[in-house]
Order: C-alpha cells, then structure tokens, then sequence
C-alpha cells in the first residue's frame, strides 16, 4: 500500500460519506426545505456531517487494523483469534439491545425497536462479510462481519446516547457506506501493489 493508494482510499471513502449523508438527509428531511437557499444549506450541512463521519469511519478502519494485528499475535492463532471476535461481537449484538433498552424503554418505543438495529446490522455484517470472504478467502469473514458490527457499533456510539431516530439513520447510513467500501476496496487495493 502505498501513499497514492491511501490518497485515493481516503478521498473516495470522504466522497462516499458525504454522499450518502446527502442521500439519507435529503430523504429523510424533504419536508424542511422551503426555498432553494435553504436546499442548498442543507445540502452543504449534510455534506460536511457525512464527511466527519467519513473520518470517525477511516480512525476506526485503521484502529481495527491495528487490532487486528495485535489480535493476531497474542492468540497466535487464526482460529482463536476468531473465536475471541466472535465472542466480543455477541457481547456487542446483545449489548446494542439491552443497552438502549434500559436507557430508552420509556419513550414509547416497542421492543421490535430495540431488537430490530441489532438483528439489521448483525445480517448486514453477515452479507458484506459474505462478500469479502468471496472475493477473498474463508478467513475473512469474521474478521469482516466483526468490523462490521462492532467497529460500526463503537463509531456510532455518540449517537445511539441520543435516542433520536432521525440522528441515528442520518449516522449510521455514512458509518456502513464507508466501512463497507473500505473493508471490501482494501483487499483490490493491495492486490494492484
């Protein structure tokens, strides 16, 4: 990996964050725009929210790296370091519920609520780990699927305290956008060296 790679990760990875923001943001808040000024606005505001959660997605891609490594060579093992993950990762999926259902179970909302974001991000770790373990190899996956659902989880954190709906969608569609093309472009990337 060289420093042009890295470049062209991270310009890419900003470009999908902002983007995305953009998409979900507009989606989401249409009925706020009332001028062409303040589409506009909106526009440059989503844009600089995606791209910051474009830079808490690369810390926490390169922290994980790091880990991983490190992961690597204190069990030693492949194998075992992919049981630690997975045990970390069910720790993770069964606090994302329990958590917020203690802090946010007198707002009204059902349990189908607290039980759905950690099913939803679970099965979505599952298909982009899947993916990667196809273009890659076996050993991928659970490392893939603990980025995924755990690094995800942790970069998204601040926001989850909140309890807003609108916050949480607005976060978490950058966070997935860019730790999906970055655990899927990194194996591409260092293939071309």
């Amino acid at each position: 990996m060289n420093i042009r790679k890295w470049v062209y990760l991270f310009f890419t990875t900003l470009l999908i964050g902002g983007v995305s923001a953009v998409a979900i943001g507009l989606l989401l808040r249409w009925e706020d725009i009332e001028s062409m000024a303040s589409f506009f606005v909106m526009i440059a505001w989503l844009l600089g929210f995606g791209f910051i959660f474009s830079i808490i997605s690369q810390m926490g891609y390169f922290a994980y790296l790091t880990i991983h490594r490190f992961g690597l060579g204190i069990f030693k093992s492949v194998r075992l370091w992919s049981w630690v993950q997975i045990l970390i990762l069910a720790f993770v999926v069964f606090d994302l519920f329990y958590l917020r259902y203690i802090a946010f179970k007198d707002t009204g909302l059902t349990l189908f609520n607290f039980i759905f974001v950690p099913v939803a991000l679970l099965v979505y770790g599952m298909i982009v780990a899947y993916i990667k373990m196809k273009e890659t190899n076996k050993a991928a996956f659970v490392p893939a699927l603990f980025f995924i659902v755990v690094v995800t989880t942790i970069e998204w954190i601040p926001v989850l305290k909140q309890g807003d709906i609108l916050w949480l969608w607005l976060s978490i569609v950058p966070l997935l956008a860019c730790n999906t093309w970055q655990i899927l472009i990194l194996h591409r990337l260092i293939k071309r060296s």
